[in-house]
């Protein structure tokens, strides 16, 4: 193991980590895996002293380099590190060895937005209302330091214990300087935003484009734009036609289609008010902001969190026993 980033107040080391294992099913007794993404593991584990979980990412070196990620990755613990909001996942240590980078991270229990809304097919108003609420405090805390985050979907937000909603994955955050563009073509197909699409340049609209296209799969169970090929998504992003469904309620139709102007400048949050405009949308008039910041709100998420061992709101990975060849450049030697 070599250097350590540790959260302030942590004495954390990676000798103190230990793997949670499945208690019953066919992986009984293999290390519990949280996700798997196209850049390595999340793996569950916990302290023999006192027992707190946390979610270690854990990344292969090798591949950073070949994907030439080693921008983001640095850049993604420095953000991570910097970052303290109830609305958004936190870092509480990084570790690396010969092999791999580690980012020991909060774990929320409540499992991904992404598989609740598989669950149940859509969510009732209430349900959308209370997560869309919670990432526009994540979205007010990173653009008021200048971080656009480019990746919002529903696989990139967890719940926590109390059904919170928080932000993770900052592989695409970018720190902006307000009035300036940039030309990077990065996103999920589903929630590019159409000035991305024509390389005209973008900022921080692009994250009210796509909290327009959150809300809609969140209240349709899928995105208003989809299609196996990427290339059909894009033409039908830049024709945008929004077609709603029937039970879609008027507020949340009129919400969506101001997110999802074409425009980027008459974009709802990104007028001259900025993100008041958007907060102060009727779709949101049951929050009470004050209370949410203050964690004062009973969460309605909380009625799709199941009980059982603190794993149970995850899908089940098999356990991967191969490992990654070692890595020497010294890209990481500020990790």
């Amino acid at each position: 193991m070599f250097s350590v980033f540790l959260s302030p107040g942590s004495t954390l080391t990676f000798e103190d980590l230990v793997p949670v294992l499945y208690q019953e099913g066919r992986y009984q007794g293999d290390p519990v895996t949280l996700g798997i993404g196209g850049f390595g593991r999340v793996e569950l584990m916990t302290t023999l002293s006192h027992g707190k979980y946390y979610a270690v990412k854990r990344v292969s070196k090798k591949h950073i380099v070949s994907k030439r990620q080693e921008e983001h990755i640095l850049f993604e613990k420095e953000i991570l590190k910097a970052i303290q909001s109830d609305f958004i996942i936190r870092l509480h240590a990084a570790f690396k060895d010969t092999r791999y980078i580690y980012m020991v991270m909060e774990f929320c229990s409540g499992g991904e937005i992404w598989t609740k809304l598989k669950e149940v097919g859509r969510f009732e108003e209430s349900i959308a209302v209370f997560c869309t609420a919670c990432v526009v405090e994540a979205y007010s805390y990173l653009h008021k330091k200048n971080i656009m985050y480019r990746d919002l979907k529903p696989e990139n937000l967890m719940l926590d214990v109390k059904g919170y909603v928080k932000l993770i994955d900052f592989g695409f955050a970018k720190e902006m300087v307000r009035g300036d563009k940039t030309y990077s073509f990065v996103g999920t197909p589903e929630y590019i935003a159409p000035e991305i699409i024509k390389n005209q340049g973008h900022d921080f609209a692009v994250d009210f484009w796509s909290l327009g296209i959150l809300i809609f799969e969140l209240l349709a169970g899928s995105p208003p734009f989809s299609s196996s090929e990427p290339q059909r998504i894009y033409a039908k992003i830049l024709d945008g036609v929004l077609k709603f469904p029937p039970y879609m309620s008027e507020a949340a139709k009129s919400i969506i289609s101001k997110l999802c102007r074409p425009r980027p400048g008459q974009r709802l949050g990104n007028t001259k008010n900025g993100i008041k405009d958007v907060r102060h949308h009727r779709w949101f008039s049951n929050i009470n902001w004050h209370k949410l910041r203050m964690r004062q709100i009973d969460a309605p998420t909380i009625r799709l969190i199941r009980k059982g061992p603190c794993y149970i709101n995850f899908d089940r990975f098999p356990y991967d026993q191969t490992k990654a060849d070692e890595e020497f450049s010294g890209w990481d030697r500020d990790f």
